[in-house]
């Protein structure tokens, strides 16, 4: 069973900023892309963010210019750097594969409001 450990969530302002991370194994770390996803309550799950092995990233519409993925090959961590958080932005946050494989985290609650 894939283990992935996300942390780093938090109740936030608007306008504020937050930085995720996430542990991941180090043989799904070197296999493929990664990528962010969300849950807010009574919605899918959906895309957020990804990162290619080479460093391509992607993003969603509604975090672009706002959300960075990064990764680092020396510690198996995946990050997203969120800035300009919008009360929307809150769900609970989950890092997988890109495209995203059975198994996932409990996930880090991000919540945007004043």
């Amino acid at each position: 069973q894939v283990q992935f450990v996300e942390s780093g969530g938090d109740l936030v302002q608007p306008g504020g900023s937050l930085r995720l991370s996430c542990v991941v194994p180090r043989n799904i770390f070197i296999a493929g892309s990664m990528g962010w996803y969300r849950q807010a309550p009574g919605k899918e799950r959906e895309y957020v963010a990804s990162i290619t092995t080479d460093e391509y990233t992607n993003y969603t519409n509604s975090v672009k210019g706002r959300f960075t993925i990064t990764r680092d090959g020396t510690k198996n961590m995946v990050y997203l750097q969120m800035n300009s958080l919008k009360p929307e932005d809150s769900a609970i946050y989950y890092c997988n594969m890109f495209p995203s494989i059975g198994d996932w985290g409990q996930g880090t609650q991000v919540t945007v409001s004043s």
